[in-house]
């Protein structure tokens, strides 16, 4: 007959006891997220700390929604915090990425290369106020821009032989019904096609010109590539012939010369400071200084000049060199 021990029992009992705390512990040490609730919020941008947004549908502008505005769009008073939001440069895309196709406008790459200085001084020879925009700003407060003492306005209306302007209808019409002399401008890309293909696409699209007083003639905004390499891969007389194509295919269209955009360091760098155009082609300078500074060869007075990309309600902001009736002349051709 077997002789019964009083501890055993127990002391099997705290041995077991014993195993299962140590294997509890060895389950947490391997396992140390266990102790953390899973994640459940979207993710976050870690440069901003909040959710991150939908991807921009392709083929839609930064800065802009995708749905396309009627005629009919109704603009709303901006706040100052719009206000400022509404310039260009605000929806630029981060440096040393290449913005989407489409996105391109006027002066975009003004800062970047040659800098800002100061506000512009005060000059006693009369000038006008106007504005240019594009999708970035959207719908326009055109009532606010009037009444603040804008008279004129430039919109884009075409960018390449690949973009049109969804919010075309609502700021070309709608700076017409408040009153301005307005007119549209074209984003040439001379790297995507002709200087004549360009040319058709931007009147076909909205570039026209009618002897109304009212429609100021076309724009090439032509300047720095925002896409890729500054010149678009031309050489300066391949530059000039391209600029010409335009030009004169435009003429023929239209039966006006084509207003140039360009900055002086552009022109020189990508046209070898061609003089040629200064005769028949209005100059609208770009330059975010006190003074309009040097202009490109040939031109002994600029037209325009955008002079900030920071001004009240959208952004760019320019002078046109001349009282209110010279808008008009240059209206009426």
């Amino acid at each position: 007959m077997p002789v019964h021990r009083s501890g055993t029992t127990g002391r099997r009992s705290l041995t077991a006891a014993v195993g299962a705390l140590l294997a509890t512990l060895a389950l947490l040490v391997t396992l140390p997220g266990a102790a953390h609730a899973a994640p459940t919020d979207p993710p976050t941008d870690p440069l901003t700390a909040t959710p991150t947004a939908d991807p921009t549908p392709p083929g839609t502008p930064a800065g802009t929604s995708s749905a396309t505005p009627t005629a009919a769009s109704t603009p709303t008073a901006p706040s100052a915090a719009a206000s400022a939001a509404a310039s260009p440069s605000a929806a630029a895309s981060p440096s040393g990425s290449v913005p989407t196709r489409g996105s391109a406008y006027m002066g975009m790459g003004v800062i970047e290369h040659d800098g800002q200085g100061g506000a512009p001084r005060d000059d006693r020879v009369a000038q006008t106020e106007g504005v240019d925009v594009s999708s970035h700003q959207g719908n326009v407060d055109w009532a606010a821009l009037w009444n603040s003492g804008v008279k004129w306005a430039y919109v884009k209306a075409s960018e390449g032989n690949y973009y049109k302007n969804p919010y075309f209808a609502q700021q070309y019409n709608g700076s017409y019904n408040i009153g301005m002399i307005r007119g549209a401008y074209h984003f040439g890309t001379p790297n995507d096609s002709s200087g004549a293909n360009q040319a058709n696409y931007f009147v076909d699209n909205g570039g026209g010109w009618s002897r109304d007083g009212k429609t100021l003639p076309g724009v090439l905004d032509i300047e720095w590539n925002p896409y890729g390499a500054q010149c678009y891969g031309k050489s300066q007389s391949e530059m000039v012939a391209w600029i010409r194509d335009f030009l004169n295919t435009y003429k023929s269209r239209t039966g006006r010369d084509a207003v140039i955009y360009t900055a002086t360091s552009w022109w020189k760098d990508c046209t070898g400071n061609y003089a040629g155009f200064a005769g028949t082609n209005p100059l609208w300078i770009a330059r975010y200084n006190t003074t309009v500074g040097e202009l490109p060869a040939g031109w002994g007075f600029h037209t325009i000049w955008q002079y900030t990309s920071t001004g009240p309600i959208v952004g760019d902001h320019n002078r046109f060199n001349g009282a209110y009736d010279r808008v008009q002349a240059l209206a009426n051709g």
